[in-house]
């Protein structure tokens, strides 16, 4: 017996299966983002150029790139959080993110690394002298 094939909110879905439409055919197969192999943390943060895109070329972007764009206009979000809220994979949110950066939609904040954040204990004497005052 043949599971009931529906769609839903833009998406195909087989009870069974889940989402007909693979990761891999919404990144064109692709696992790595962009020719450059940009790396994205899962605290990066993504905002909306506001300056990039217009909406002619957004018109063109894929179903699942305007998605992001649609939750990054409303605030700037980590790549974790796109993720969670698309409801696709980290590795493919990546893969629509490189896109996106290189067409000049969003903009990436990556996060500071540890080694150029203050001592713990420079932060303390601040904190300690601000009290004194």
């Amino acid at each position: 017996m043949r599971a009931a094939v529906r769609y839903v909110n833009g998406q195909w879905y087989d009870a069974d299966a889940g989402p007909l439409v693979r990761p891999y055919a919404m990144t064109g197969g692709r696992t790595k983002p962009g020719p450059h192999g940009v790396r994205f943390d899962l605290i990066a943060l993504v905002v909306v150029d506001g300056e990039g895109g217009d909406a002619a070329a957004e018109s063109l972007l894929g179903p699942e790139h305007r998605a992001l764009l649609g939750l990054c206009r409303s605030e700037t979000q980590s790549v974790a959080e796109l993720a969670a809220d698309a409801d696709l994979p980290v590795g493919v949110v990546r893969v629509l993110l490189g896109d996106l950066l290189e067409g000049g939609h969003v903009k990436v904040s990556r996060p500071v690394p540890p080694a150029r954040l203050p001592d713990e204990r420079i932060l303390r004497e601040v904190i300690e002298g601000l009290r004194a005052l």
